[in-house]
């Protein structure tokens, strides 16, 4: 009788779990079943079992899709990404399909400055900037450089990167540090 009960109250027809990190909730074996997947994938991935976790990580995500759990897939999508499986995107183009780094170096590229003054800036290779900017062209649709301010403006990405600073100004350091250094020095 329990289980009939369970069964019977609302929004449990429905399968769709909450958001990670959210506090209890009935949850059905299926759900459970595939939040124990997930959480054993991202054991055995953390572990080098990369082999073993993705048989893990792709049942859990295939349930949570099935379940339409966005947030759980989503995680379980990131986990199976990191053992190296590519899994199709909804947004596989535009400034929103850019991952935070590859958006900074854009934004960086497009006010003008080499790979070189990229590279200084953000502590990498004018090399690794190169592979950056040619793993971006491709997402944001364009060929050159040039068109760079116009894909980044043309669609914003939900969370907009912070504005790149001026040339020559040192952002780890306060604006009024001068101030400081002056009354103690």
């Amino acid at each position: 009788m329990p289980q009939r009960e369970a069964a019977d109250r609302p929004g449990r027809e429905t399968g769709v779990l909450g958001h990670p990190g959210e506090g209890p909730s009935p949850i059905s074996l299926v759900e459970q079943r595939a939040r124990i997947q997930l959480a054993f994938g991202e054991r055995l991935r953390r572990m080098r079992a990369t082999t073993d976790a993705r048989a893990h990580l792709t049942d859990a995500l295939d349930t949570f899709q099935r379940l339409g759990a966005a947030p759980w897939a989503a995680r379980a999508g990131n986990e199976l990404r990191a053992t190296g499986v590519s899994i199709g995107h909804l947004a596989d183009t535009g400034p929103a399909s850019l991952t935070p780094q590859q958006r900074e170096i854009a934004t960086l590229a497009a006010a003008g400055l080499t790979n070189k003054q990229i590279g200084e800036r953000l502590y990498l290779s004018p090399r690794t900037v190169a592979t950056h900017l040619h793993q971006v062209f491709p997402k944001l649709g364009i060929t050159s450089r040039a068109a760079l301010r116009d894909a980044l403006t043309r669609n914003p990405p939900r969370h907009s990167p912070q504005t790149p600073a001026e040339p020559g100004i040192d952002q780890r350091r306060p604006a009024n540090a001068d101030v400081v250094y002056q009354e103690f020095g």
